[in-house]
């Protein structure tokens, strides 16, 4: 049986010579975390195949901040982080949308899902039913809080897990913490984290024909993360506090006023603080016995803080980030997302790509490609795809003929039914 690859009639040579070109990959999972760990996944060179319920899909192709791209299913949130895949819907519940469904792990190498725990069980579709299917299949289940203990069966969001994670209570200062971050952190971070696991269990497939069940938690990829906190506590009985943006191991590293606006500087190294007390025209700030060594500096940061914002209330924060990082002292101005994506160093480095479709307002859409590069720019993705885009063809090369796939469009299986539709409406 000849299987179909990506829908696009041009392959791209270099797409073919990406390190993860040749695999497939049936992406169950719906939001974030499961979607971006795909997205990461199909930009390295995997087919990602969305299976979707046909009512409606993903839930974030309804997320976004405009409304008419979420009313035809594709959601701003949607389009961040599904480029390049395709759409099959399929409803798991029946029977019929079941078998479709296996016959696609038959030709598969990876399984990703995002349910809560005992969901894909209770489909009849567990790890050890898609494993004697196809011994060589990598099933990786994202949740909350991993597949068991005391909390498994717990409903998880990012932000529920940014809280019971610790995180929150490091974020922000004694005023403002508990605070959560400025974009869902544990999601992200999850997808990441399942997505080096997923890469990982593939060499070991490669090399011995067997798969694996991996077991990503939000939680636990979120307290990973927080490595130092974590090992500072455990290690040092150290209380972690919220210090705002200071940073916890040296002084002065942090956030600082200036006369035009907050600017970041990190002297971490002795050398650094020299130099940033020569540039500021304070050098007597280094032999001053409160500020001579790196715990002194961190015992009394306020004082120095203090010290360093009178000088650097002389100049605004452009200026002085110029004359500090041509001294090797680290600093950047903070700016907002609308700023850095216009920055040269974003922009010629191609960070952002124009795909092919159009907002509501008649803009092109943009993508973001992942943090790294591997040696060439990454071939353009396709759009995200329609809801269902894939379905028949992919019934087709399974071996369905063209009776049956019209008897499971229209019995519900692979397009939600009418009387839905008009429900939804």
């Amino acid at each position: 049986m000849t299987l179909p690859g990506p829908a696009s009639a041009e392959i791209d040579p270099y797409a073919a010579s990406l390190p993860l070109s040749g695999v497939r990959v049936l992406d169950l999972s719906n939001v974030l975390a499961g979607p971006f760990c795909g997205y990461n996944l199909v930009r390295l060179g995997a087919e990602v195949i969305k299976i979707e319920n046909p009512d409606g899909g993903d839930l974030a192709r309804k997320l976004g901040s405009d409304p008419a791209m979420a009313a035809r299913l594709m959601g701003l949130s949607f389009v961040a982080v599904n480029a390049g895949k395709q759409s099959v819907t399929l409803d798991l519940k029946a029977q019929a949308g079941k078998e479709a469904f296996l016959r696609l792990v038959d030709h598969a190498d990876v399984v990703l899902e995002n349910f809560r725990p005992g969901v894909m069980e209770r489909l009849g579709l567990s790890h050890a039913v898609l494993a004697a299917r196809n011994p060589r299949i990598v099933y990786c289940a994202i949740s909350g809080f991993g597949q068991d203990g005391p909390w498994a069966a717990r409903p998880a969001y990012d932000q529920i897990v940014q809280g019971l994670s610790g995180a929150m209570s490091v974020t922000g200062d004694a005023a403002s913490a508990p605070l959560r971050t400025g974009f869902p952190i544990s999601d992200t971070i999850a997808g990441l984290t399942a997505a080096f696991a997923i890469a990982a269990a593939l060499v070991e497939q490669r090399r011995t024909g067997r798969g694996r069940q991996i077991d990503v938690s939000l939680l636990e990829a979120t307290m990973a993360a927080m490595g130092w906190v974590v090992s500072n506590h455990l290690n040092g009985g150290v209380e972690p506090q919220a210090m705002g943006n200071d940073n916890m191991t040296a002084a002065p590293s942090g956030t600082f006023r200036t006369a035009t606006g907050p600017l970041n500087i990190a002297a971490n190294e002795q050398k650094q603080y020299e130099a940033l007390c020569d540039v500021v025209g304070r050098p007597d700030l280094v032999s001053d016995a409160r500020f001579a060594d790196r715990q002194s500096r961190k015992v009394n940061r306020a004082a120095l803080t203090l010290e360093l914002e009178k000088a650097l209330a002389a100049r605004g924060a452009p200026e002085w980030e110029a004359l500090f990082n041509a001294r090797g002292v680290p600093s950047g101005c903070v700016l907002t997302v609308p700023q850095v994506l216009r920055e040269a160093q974003v922009t010629e480095r191609g960070f952002v790509e124009d795909i092919a479709g159009e907002t509501s307002a008649g803009a092109p859409l943009r993508v973001t490609r992942p943090g790294f590069r591997l040696g060439e720019p990454f071939p353009q993705p396709a759009p995200p795809p329609v809801l269902g885009q894939d379905t028949a063809r992919w019934l087709a090369a399974l071996g369905y003929t063209e009776a049956e796939i019209e008897a499971l469009r229209t019995s519900g299986v692979t397009e939600a039914s009418k009387a839905k539709n008009r429900a939804s409406d």
